[in-house]
């Protein structure tokens, strides 16, 4: 299952999204201090996450498949989203510093064909995020949610197709030790559970957080990229 963007934006509106922002930006720059100059990519739909990321990067803009659609971001100034094919991007080869990879790998048809274009557009030991849900996790099973819709993996699975496509797993993280809860009196134990269950329950975290870099073998020969792609930019609706 594909679900458009305007319901991705949907949730992270709710309470329920907010929180889960919160809890997954803070794991995404653990992993990635700021720094400045980076060239940054969000692929899938990684636009609530990509803000912070603003100010300092040398170039930060999001790719969107048609299938899940678009909206304008950032809300002010120039629309930075284009639409385009997962395994086609609209990017040199060797452009990219980081791509940060959310809502996108399991809900696409060929995630080899995906992952086989993040390793053509990043840099020599550029680095690739993904963030996924977890098969033994019960966010996999709330369909209310992003991460319920899809095809969930689980830590081995992401090891394979990553050394598949040329990158090494450097770290993994996990998220979302509560339950997906709706209620707010419930979302009140929140943060107590997210603290204790990467101790107690580790293997029931809602997400992994997979960081991996782009391995280069020495006098490889370098697959012919140079096709004609179709760039198709995002409309301009309100962000909101």
């Amino acid at each position: 299952m594909n679900l458009h963007a305007d319901e991705l934006k949907a949730f992270y509106a709710t309470q329920t999204g907010g929180l889960v922002r919160r809890f997954i930006a803070g794991h995404i720059h653990k992993i990635w201090p700021m720094e400045r100059g980076l060239r940054i990519v969000g692929a899938g739909y990684a636009l609530p996450y990509l803000e912070p990321f603003q100010a300092q990067a040398g170039g930060c803009f999001a790719l969107m498949s048609p299938r899940t659609g678009a909206h304008a971001w950032p809300a002010e100034g120039k629309n930075r989203v284009c639409l385009a094919e997962n395994d086609s991007w609209p990017l040199e080869t060797e452009s990219v510093d980081r791509i940060l990879l959310l809502h996108g790998l399991e809900s696409v048809r060929r995630p080899d064909a995906l992952l086989q274009e993040c390793w053509r557009v990043l840099k020599s030991e550029g680095r690739l995020l993904i963030v996924v849900p977890n098969r033994l996790g019960f966010w996999a099973r709330a369909d209310w949610t992003p991460f319920g819709c899809g095809t969930p993996y689980t830590a081995g699975q992401i090891a394979r197709h990553l050394q598949e496509n040329q990158f090494v797993h450097t770290q993994t993280e996990r998220a979302l030790f509560m339950p997906p809860f709706r209620s707010f009196s419930a979302l009140r134990s929140a943060y107590a559970l997210e603290g204790i269950g990467r101790y107690v329950f580790p293997g029931l975290a809602g997400i992994y957080l997979v960081e991996a870099r782009k391995k280069v073998y020495a006098g490889a020969v370098r697959s012919r990229v140079s096709k004609t792609q179709r760039v198709l930019v995002a409309k301009t609706t309100p962000a909101g």
